[in-house]
């Protein structure tokens, strides 16, 4: 679906190249997930986020989703390059972020085997 062809007001045409400021309501509650499942539909892609209350190995426990955001392919191409931008500038800063689990944990010379 395409949107339709409106033409930009005074206000937008003279706020060019102006970042666009953000509200954010009263009511946001923050999100925290270290868990995410991606899905995909012709028109849509579909991420479901959730909490994984043992990320490390396989767990017996089920993983909640508590939030669902859906968007158009173009919002998710948007989304994917300013998250790659931005952990880029965070690796270069920081360093790189390692995402294998195994290769993070420190070993404890002194738990047994």
């Amino acid at each position: 679906m395409t949107e339709p062809n409106v033409p930009a007001s005074p206000d937008v045409e003279r706020n060019a190249g102006q970042p666009q400021p953000v509200i954010e309501p009263e009511n946001l509650e923050p999100l925290y997930a270290n868990f995410v499942r991606v899905a995909g539909l012709p028109e849509e892609l579909v991420l479901d986020f959730g909490l994984n209350p043992q990320p490390f190995g396989a767990s017996p426990l089920p993983v909640k989703v508590s939030q669902r955001m859906v968007m158009n392919y173009y919002t998710a191409k948007r989304l994917w390059m300013a998250l790659g931008a931005f952990l880029q500038r965070h690796e270069q800063t920081f360093g790189g972020i390692e995402i294998d689990v195994a290769k993070r944990v420190i070993p404890n010379p002194t738990a047994k085997k």
